[in-house]
């Protein structure tokens, strides 16, 4: 069958007309939201500002061995340390000096960045630090939970330091 030129116009009409209103562009409102005037858009919120706020969650608490102890007037009563007068790092070496010369002291390691020493004596095991405070140096022994170290043990050693450091 010839399709006449009339007819087949026709026909490519028809099917325009019929994409066209396929398409939804004669719809009321299709045009979109951009074609609005400013004022009656829709809100649009930066995606920033409807997260939750986390500035609080990511806090990290103070280590405890940050904390400096008590000023020397509280600890004067302490049997787990004493305050030395001089820097941190003159009071540690006078420390490991005298550690040296006292009988039955293992020394297992010394840390000068931390201020620390690992110490063995009379069967106990503890740490002895050096922490700078206003007044000097304090020097104190700590247990394996990061503790005034209370045993007879540490005590006894820290009173030998206290009689050869500040005598």
């Amino acid at each position: 069958m010839r399709q006449t030129p009339t007819l087949r116009v026709l026909t490519l009409a028809m099917l325009a007309v019929a994409t066209v209103a396929s398409t939804g562009c004669f719809k009321r409102g299709a045009r979109g939201d951009y074609a609005l005037a400013p004022e009656a858009r829709p809100l649009e919120v930066p995606l920033d500002l409807n997260l939750p706020n986390t500035s609080g969650a990511t806090s990290i608490p103070a280590l405890a061995s940050a904390t400096r102890p008590a000023p020397a007037a509280a600890t004067a009563n302490s049997q787990s340390g004493f305050t030395v007068s001089g820097s941190r790092d003159e009071v540690f070496g006078k420390v490991g000096d005298a550690l040296s010369t006292i009988e039955g002291v293992n020394i297992a390691s010394r840390a000068q960045l931390l201020g620390s020493y690992d110490i063995g004596y009379e069967g106990s095991n503890f740490l002895v630090r050096v922490v700078a405070v206003e007044a000097g140096a304090y020097v104190s022994a700590v247990d394996p939970r990061g503790m005034p170290a209370t045993d007879a043990a540490a005590v006894k050693l820290i009173a030998a330091l206290k009689g050869k450091l500040a005598g």
